[in-house]
């Protein structure tokens, strides 16, 4: 009989890469926020994979974000807590990067850490970018790491059992799985949801607003024959408001629409959402709200 090996598999990038699509995928379930705007991925997100001998729990990252306004100090503790915190690092790279520097920063990252690591190079079916493959690897066999080449964008484009040998590989033995086997996500429908509804705020707001506002649950209530889910969709500024709201409400109602949908199959049931757009000027500097959300920062 074989060892039973257990660990954590930390997702590093640049923002935009591919991360949560490729959890998504390896789960075969919607864990992670998806959208193709940067910054999607807040805090850590975790899905696990379990066979016979191995659990491998994969762990999304946020971006690599330097800048300190607003959220970004958290974001930058977030991935780097992930990398000290995880067993092996795969880094995804992607065909798209905006420059050969931000592949060997992400590069230099998860080698200077002596662990564990190989990269995955995504979105190889683009062919304006075909060029750049070659040079990606080459930078990779000159750090001596192992790679894998695909694209996240449908289910064959992984190469789903080379990877789960290189992680098994690498994870600890371990006396049994760290997670119940029969689960896909340790994150509850609270935390699911409200990450689908921050997806969809990303999804049809433009600009700049998705990175000002945050979403937060203030009824979860299941015991009605049909759960009733209240919402609370934070902004910095009145004219923020009305724009989340739109004209005669109908971006509110495309957002709640689509999220409504994604919950029902998510959970398996009806669902009925309700949603209210707070104002909290500067919220993003309020210490206590930070912590209410869940973006904590720990002193050094």
């Amino acid at each position: 009989m074989k060892e039973f090996k257990a660990g954590f598999v930390g997702l590093i990038g640049q923002p935009n890469a591919g991360k949560s699509s490729f959890l998504n995928r390896f789960v075969a379930e919607k864990v992670a926020a998806v959208t193709p705007k940067p910054q999607t991925t807040r805090r850590r997100v975790l899905g696990i994979v379990t066979n016979e001998d191995t659990q491998t729990v994969f762990v999304d990252a946020p971006g690599l974000v330097k800048t300190s306004t607003g959220i970004n100090p958290f974001l930058f503790s977030e991935l780097q807590s992930v990398m000290e915190e995880s067993d092996v690092l795969i880094a995804v790279l992607s065909l798209d990067t905006e420059t050969p520097e931000m592949v060997d920063e992400i590069l230099d990252m998860v080698a200077y850490k002596k662990k564990p690591w190989c990269v995955f190079i995504n979105k190889t079916d683009l062919q304006e970018k075909a060029h750049r493959l070659g040079k990606i690897i080459e930078k990779v066999e000159l750090r001596q790491g192992k790679y894998f080449v695909g694209t996240c964008s449908h289910d064959e484009g992984i190469p789903k059992s080379e990877i789960l040998s290189f992680c098994r590989e690498n994870l600890p033995t371990n006396p049994g799985p760290l997670y119940d086997k029969d689960i896909f996500t340790p994150h509850t429908m609270r935390e699911l949801s409200v990450e689908i509804v921050r997806e969809k705020c990303f999804e049809f707001l433009d600009k700049e607003l998705p990175y000002q506002l945050a979403v937060r649950i203030i009824k979860f209530d299941e015991t009605e024959a049909i759960p009733h889910i209240s919402f609370e969709i934070l902004v910095s500024k009145e004219t923020h408001k009305g724009i989340v709201i739109g004209k005669a409400g109908a971006t509110l109602k495309k957002i709640g629409t689509e999220a409504r949908q994604e919950i029902e199959k998510m959970m398996g049931s009806k669902v009925f959402l309700q949603f209210h757009v707070a104002i909290r000027p500067l919220w993003m500097k309020n210490t206590q709200m930070m912590e209410e959300l869940g973006y904590v920062i720990t002193p050094k």
